[in-house]
């Protein structure tokens, strides 16, 4: 008994020893805690800083698409210019666009996301100041009108694959959903200031305002790191952990994910090099498809012939001015991208797809009602409330959805050594869906108007099929993950 009456007691005192230690641990572990929240916070402010500047392209590029449908009664007048005369004005920029998505991949890869981005600031800059300087004749004014919307559409086209994928690259896999939904939230914020201010200064004055953004970017470029995973690939290995740190912060322990990203790019060295016929070899054969596909679906439901002509498309239903229609469409768009960014990591890719090409299946089907009510003389009060609720219906379902999800999918599902010729196929195709929509739009409406939305429903429905069958979901996983199991 007066052993173990000892033993308790000597354990007793050690434990009361070891008590303040303990406390003082646990101080210390707080500490080292707070401290890495703090240096996480630091690095977060970073990856912020960077993707804003980087999505400045991305407001360029809605204010490039916004803006032919708020100046289209006012060039047209000033400038005499007939419809064929005008759709060639509002879909070159898609040519353009097609143009830069073929070298976007290229560009990227061989002078860096930053370079690239900066070359497409460059060639909007000079877009605009064509169009600004568009001579009074007619002649004249619409060949300096295609030019300037010829360039903006390059400089746009580059700007659709290089953001996504510099976006896609720089940020932890928990905030990429997220932060890569800012890109299309800026295209519409874009897009909705071209409505709003067309409705209240001239054509030329817009025109100038389409320079700020660019500017604000070059400028930006000037102090936010390049994309580590593109300096690991070109082998400039003091350069990427210097980025990788930035990025992550200055005392992060970053030695993992750069293990990570350094062991999928040496994968890639012994890889032969990818041609353009090498992407329908069975290895590739999956992305592609999930990539083209989903980016072919976007445009063919009608997204910018609906966008580019909305103000006339009211009118055409009945309304006495389009400009009410145009000013519900853009305010709509940025706070339901808002809220679509904000489910892109909570609620998943695919779910977003869904509700969204249902959503613009449903708005179709509404405006078609109303042309169709109005050709046959039926309920003609309700013709003008259909249309808009229509239009506004699309228009809602489209920025939740299926206006972000592609561009993220496509930043997430190719390996990087593929990742520049693939990302230039899925742009061109697109953008080729962005031509052929945009510049055969009033043509169609012209034939049928209530065909014309049957039909981008009838796209809407298979998008929802493509989406159920063949879309993968990539929330929460790195990149390395997500191209792994496609390829697998």
């Amino acid at each position: 008994m007066a052993i173990n009456a000892e033993y308790h007691t000597e354990n007793e005192g050690r434990r009361d020893l070891e008590k303040p230690f303990i406390r003082n641990q646990k101080c210390v572990d707080r500490e080292e805690e707070t401290v890495n929240r703090g240096l996480e916070n630091g690095s977060i402010w970073m990856v912020l800083l960077s993707t804003s500047v980087a999505v400045c392209g991305s407001f360029e590029f809605g204010s490039c698409v916004g803006y032919s449908s708020p100046t289209q009664a006012q060039i047209r007048q000033e400038l005499n210019l007939t419809l064929p005369q005008y759709a060639m004005f509002g879909s070159i920029i898609t040519i353009g666009a097609m143009i830069g998505a073929i070298s976007s991949g290229r560009i990227a890869d061989f002078i860096g996301r930053k370079g690239a981005m900066r070359i497409s600031a460059a060639l909007c800059i000079i877009g605009w100041l064509a169009v600004y300087f568009a001579m009074v004749r007619a002649i004249n004014g619409a060949l300096w009108l295609d030019i300037g919307r010829f360039c903006t559409g390059y400089g746009i086209g580059i700007f659709s694959y290089v953001v996504p994928v510099f976006i896609a690259e720089i940020t932890p896999k928990n905030l990429r959903g997220g932060l890569a939904t800012v890109n299309q939230l800026m295209i519409v914020s874009g897009s909705s200031m071209a409505f709003l201010l067309g409705a209240v200064v001239t054509w030329r004055t817009l025109a100038l305002t389409g320079l700020i953004p660019c500017i604000l970017q070059l400028v930006g470029l000037c102090f936010i790191p390049e994309s580590p995973r593109w300096l690991a690939k070109v082998g400039h290995q003091n350069e990427f952990e210097l980025s990788l740190r930035m990025l992550r912060g200055k005392y992060a322990d970053v030695s993992k994910e750069a293990a990570e990203i350094q062991k999928s790019i040496g994968a890639l060295q012994d890889l032969p090099k990818v041609q353009i016929m090498d992407l329908f070899h069975a290895k590739y054969m999956r992305p592609v498809i999930i990539g083209a596909g989903l980016m072919f679906f976007q445009q063919f439901g009608g997204i910018n012939g609906i966008g580019f002509y909305a103000s006339e498309t009211l009118v055409a239903a009945g309304f006495s001015s389009g400009t009410i229609g145009t000013i519900s469409y853009a305010i709509i768009q940025v706070p339901i991208t808002l809220l679509g960014a904000i489910l892109m990591d909570r609620s998943g890719r695919r779910p977003l797809l869904m509700i969204s090409a249902s959503g613009t299946f449903i708005g179709c089907l509404l405006a078609a009602a109303s042309f169709y009510l109005k050709g046959q003389s039926l309920l003609l009060g309700w013709v003008p409330g259909l249309a808009i609720s229509g239009v506004l219906v699309y228009v809602a379902s489209f920025s939740i959805g299926m206006g972000a999800v592609p561009w993220v999918i496509m930043s997430e599902i190719f390996p990087i050594h593929v990742k520049g010729i693939a990302g230039s196929l899925v742009v061109l195709v697109n953008w080729s869906g962005a031509w052929a929509v945009s510049y055969t739009f009033n043509f169609l409406m012209s034939w049928s108007p209530p065909g014309t939305f049957s039909v981008y429903a009838g796209f809407c429905a298979l998008a929802v099929l493509f989406v159920a069958k063949i879309v993968p979901e990539t929330k929460g996983r790195t990149l390395e993950e997500i191209q792994a199991s496609i390829s697998s």
